[in-house]
């Protein structure tokens, strides 16, 4: 049976944390709680995020990544092989507030553990959604970790192991495997990569920075297309993989700006998921022409942004959808947020009121233009 999803109303994955996890995380970073009372309140929370997902009409739902501080990295140090640790910045920066600096590191061959906490997250999601909603799980794309770790960082020292680059490449992508097939035996049939390379070489200045320190993006690119479709090959027919491209989103600012022709034939045109979420909230990211590259995947259109309160005007957003019609047919198309409402556990510059009349939008625009 086909996997309906992506929907023609969807969501990227993150919610604004309640007061009760923000509380609660501080509470266990000073040590007055223990692991399992913050475990508590977080599922006490996440049923009600999830009840209000319901309650919004949403097709599908997540858990809003509120057992998370990142939106890529608790799942990356939780992979066999990588380290957590500090540094003197995070690893990219943002036009105005940055991150907590944090990031990763390749110490040993890579893997998936059968005990990756992500899947116990999934299970709980799982086991409190209402029957006919179906449970979407995020998780950073393979690409996050070499861009990180052997990319963004300009004193990468590989290995022994990963001398060989290609070796690299495919026990990530081995790694990946064996991560769509547990979530999958968790019951998971709805799985979201998430991804900010794309937008960094999306990026005339990142492109001749990276230039520079004679790194070809292009060749990269293509690397990690390779990586994706090899995981890709593990996916079940009634799963759905897609992949959400984000120029960067903490505290309602950004860290990459470009449209996506750059990576347009690379990406669109050779990557074998089931749909794109791309960002199109601001002409940031340019026009919709490199949509021609679109071949069989659904493209979910991020048109209203996550970043600030201001409601989108219905009428506008219904054009820009004809418009990217013009390129990828109707039929293929979707409308989302352009990200989430909380990539890291800081969140964005909107009230929690804000986050569910954006999504009462973009389902009164999806059904006004499908129906």
């Amino acid at each position: 049976m086909k996997n309906p999803a992506p929907y023609r109303y969807d969501i990227v994955g993150s919610f604004l944390r309640t007061a009760a996890i923000h509380e609660a995380r501080a509470k266990f970073a000073s040590g007055s709680i223990s692991a399992e009372e913050l475990s508590k309140v977080e599922d006490t929370e996440i049923r009600g995020l999830v009840q209000k997902e319901e309650h919004v009409g949403l097709k599908t739902v997540t858990d809003g990544e509120y057992r998370r501080s990142f939106w890529h990295m608790d799942f990356l140090w939780g992979l066999t092989g990588t380290q957590k640790v500090k540094s003197e910045h995070f690893s990219v920066a943002f036009k105005g507030f940055q991150p907590k600096a944090e990031t990763v590191r390749i110490v040993d061959k890579l893997d998936f553990p059968e005990d990756h906490p992500f899947l116990k997250h999934f299970r709980f999601l799982k086991s409190i959604t209402a029957d006919g909603i179906q449970p979407k799980q995020c998780i950073p794309s393979p690409s996050m970790l070499h861009l990180i770790c052997c990319i963004r960082e300009t004193n990468y020292q590989p290995i022994e192991r990963y001398k060989d680059e290609q070796v690299l490449l495919d026990d990530l992508a081995a790694a990946y495997q064996k991560a769509v097939k547990a979530f999958y035996a968790a019951g998971c049939r709805y799985l979201q990569l998430d991804d900010t390379s794309w937008g960094e070489f999306c990026s005339a200045e990142k492109r001749k920075a990276y230039a520079e320190r004679g790194i070809d993006v292009d060749e990269i690119g293509r690397k990690y297309v390779y990586v994706l479709n090899k995981v890709l090959e593990a996916k079940p027919e009634d799963m759905t993989i897609t992949m959400h491209i984000c120029r960067g989103n903490f505290r309602s600012t950004w860290s990459s700006s470009g449209g996506y022709e750059p990576v347009a034939e690379i990406l669109f045109g050779h990557c074998n998921v089931d749909g794109f979420f791309l960002e199109y909230d601001s002409d940031r990211a340019g026009g919709f022409e490199p949509l021609r590259y679109i071949g069989k995947q659904k493209v979910v259109l991020g048109l209203v942004t996550s970043k600030e309160a201001t409601l989108e005007n219905k009428e506008d957003v219904i054009a820009r959808i004809h418009e990217a019609a013009n390129y990828v047919p109707l039929g293929q198309l979707a409308l989302s947020p352009q990200c989430g409402f909380a990539s890291t556990e800081e969140g964005n510059l909107v009230t929690d009121e804000d986050q569910w009349k954006k999504l009462a939008l973009v389902k009164e625009i999806a059904e006004e233009v499908w129906n």
